[in-house]
This record gives structure tokens, C-alpha cells and sequence, in this order.
């Protein structure tokens, strides 16, 4: 049995991937203003800030930048606290490793207050000894720092320790560190071949899949 895992958060365990595709879209709705395109493509590379100077640019918005801002970040921080979902088999597959002993910690580019609010509504919280933000370590996910800190903090072997990604980057971040790596399916990572491939386990669906780490 593994001794150790560090999990991703959003499309990993949270199926949370989705509020990107329509944020854009949602935040000018609830201002009265329909779209007249898809923003998730327009937006793809921008900040939040950037996008706020988009909406007063092209669509006529009369508020400030930081009120844009406040007003998305608003919006998201409500799905975090009341909506999003676990991915189907999560809670039972982290119950599994909990009750064999596995030490649990999360690395996400969330904000900790958001990530603590959703895992505590969906009574998961209990598994994980503490939550890792990229903010918090001053580096993202092309770096192995996030992992690093996680690792350091369980005490566990790194060849036993598994890190949970559900996204290419992050995966080799992870991988080319020296830890064991699970590629989670989500269906916002278009290079799933690549993920298969470079993995050393490979989970489509949380159910039944305690089972392989049983055997390791």
C-alpha cells in the first residue's frame, strides 16, 4: 500500500473545471448584458484584470476595474462555498486510503479559505492534515516546490507518496521531481494520451479504484 498521496484539488477531486467555461458569460447575465461570444476563448489567456478592461471596452461596462473583479471573484467564491461537487468516488476512495494508514495533504492554486470552505461542506476535510497553495509557496505548478513542502510535511517515502493531477503540466512537474504519479481524467485536458502515457497509475473514475493502490 501506498504510505502517502498529495492531491490536486480542482479537477481532481472537486469537479470544478466547468465555472471557467461560462464565468465570463455568467458575470455579464447578471448584469443584464447577453454575450455576444464565447469569453471563456476570449479570455483564455488574460487575467481577471484584463478581462474587467474587456467587459468596459466592448460591452459598455460602467464599473471600475477592482468592482468587476470583486463582482467575479464574488461569483466564484459563492460556487466554492455552495455548489461545486466531488468527483463520483471520491469520498469513498479517500475513506479507503484513510483507513489504511495513508497520509493525505492537498497542493492547489486555490485560495486555502476556498479550498477549507468546499471540503468541509462535502465532509471530506477530516482526510487531509493541511492544504498547500501555490500562493502560499510563491511558486506554481511548473515548479516542484508545492510538492516538495507537501512531501516534507507527511514524512513519508517519496517513491511511496502519489501525487494526484488532473492536468499535463502539472502531472511532469510531479513526475520529473521523482514522485509516483496518478493522472486523474477531466475532461479539460485535451492531452489525455500524453497524461496516460507518462503516468504510473492512471484513474478515469475514483470508484473501484482504491483497489489499485492496495496492491502497491
Amino acid at each position: 500500500m501506498i504510505k502517502g498521496a498529495i492531491f490536486d484539488l480542482d479537477g481532481t477531486l472537486l469537479d470544478s473545471m466547468s465555472i471557467w467555461d461560462t464565468i465570463g458569460e455568467d458575470y455579464l447575465r447578471s448584469l443584464g448584458i447577453e454575450p455576444r461570444e464565447n469569453l471563456a476563448e476570449t479570455f483564455k489567456t488574460f487575467t481577471l484584470e484584463e478581462s474587467a478592461e474587456y467587459y468596459r471596452a466592448h460591452y459598455g461596462v460602467t464599473l471600475s476595474v477592482k468592482e468587476i473583479v470583486d463582482g467575479v471573484n464574488g461569483m466564484i467564491e459563492d460556487f466554492y462555498r455552495n455548489a461545486v461537487p466531488l468527483k463520483n468516488g471520491v469520498s469513498e476512495f479517500l475513506a479507503g486510503l484513510s483507513k489504511n494508514g495513508v497520509k493525505m495533504c492537498i497542493a492547489t492554486v486555490t485560495d486555502k479559505y476556498l479550498a477549507e470552505s468546499a471540503l468541509t461542506r462535502l465532509n471530506v476535510r477530516q482526510y487531509f492534515g493541511d492544504i498547500f497553495t501555490t500562493a502560499e509557496v510563491g511558486f506554481g505548478k511548473n515548479h516542484p516546490t508545492i510538492y516538495r513542502m507537501a512531501l516534507n510535511y507527511l514524512g513519508t517515502p517519496k517513491d511511496k507518496t502519489v501525487v494526484f493531477e488532473d492536468t499535463l503540466h502539472a502531472l511532469m512537474t510531479a513526475k520529473n521531481d521523482g514522485f509516483p504519479v496518478a493522472a486523474v481524467y477531466d475532461a479539460h485536458e485535451p492531452r489525455q494520451n500524453e497524461m496516460k502515457s507518462a503516468a504510473d497509475y492512471d484513474i478515469t473514475s475514483f470508484q473501484n479504484s482504491l483497489r489499485v493502490f492496495e496492491d502497491t
